[in-house]
């Protein structure tokens, strides 16, 4: 049994790791709760599946580019470790800039400012006939999430630097329902916090969740280069 526990306790610190940090998609993920709830449960799951999608396609490459680099697999961890660090940083540097936590202008939005109501042609908050469709919700944030491309270098870092644990089918399924659930969890949470909140989580708390993310992502990143080659 402790041989799927670590690997899925992995595979949930890496996927609060790239789920904690609050940015604009959990802006956006906020305000959705706060206007229809049942639409942010399943833009919820868009975001968590496009996590575990990546996850998944780096799990299946990791352990091949590992077994193909073992002369030099301690320089791999360390190279990867690097890349894991570099995120991390550029991550808690973004926490510090305040301007730059603002959400990118929803698409749907008629002017600067407004928060839309999805289906409608102002910038007032929809009526209960104007609720957007919970499939809708999820394709729509499936692809936002999915333009970013931080997700998909974080992961293939992280699965390369342990592909020997990773070879396994189990193992590598342990690691990827660690992923899931963690995002799922987080993800879901948001939607609780916004539809109970009504307003904007202040900036202050959202740096934190930058500096509390990220710094998951440097610890893990220590983690797999040692030992040092």
């Amino acid at each position: 049994m402790s041989e799927l526990t670590t690997p899925a306790l992995a595979g949930a610190v890496a996927g609060l790791g790239v789920a904690m940090p609050m940015g604009a998609m959990s802006v956006l993920l906020l305000q959705e709760a706060m206007r229809h709830r049942r639409a942010a449960v399943a833009a919820a799951a868009g975001i968590a599946a496009v996590d575990l999608g990546y996850a998944a396609l780096a799990t299946a490459l990791g352990p091949w580019v590992a077994s193909h680099v073992s002369p030099v697999e301690a320089w791999v961890r360390l190279a990867s470790a690097a890349i894991l660090l570099a995120i991390a940083a550029h991550g808690i540097a973004k926490s510090r800039r305040r301007p730059e936590l603002s959400p990118p202008p929803d698409p749907s939005a008629p002017a600067a400012g407004r928060i839309p109501g999805p289906g409608t042609g102002t910038g007032s908050r929809p009526g209960p006939g104007a609720a957007p469709r919970p499939a809708k919700a999820f394709a729509r944030y499936v692809g936002l999430t999915a333009l970013n491309p931080t997700t998909a270098l974080y992961f293939a870092a992280l699965t390369t630097a342990q592909g020997a644990a990773l070879r396994t089918g189990p193992a590598g399924a342990a690691f990827l329902l660690g992923v899931g659930a963690a995002s799922l969890l987080w993800q879901q949470a948001l939607v609780g916090l916004g539809a109970l909140a009504g307003s904007r989580i202040s900036d202050g708390a959202r740096a934190w969740t930058f500096r509390l993310g990220y710094g998951l992502v440097a610890a893990y990143a220590i983690k797999i280069a040692l030992p040092l080659p």
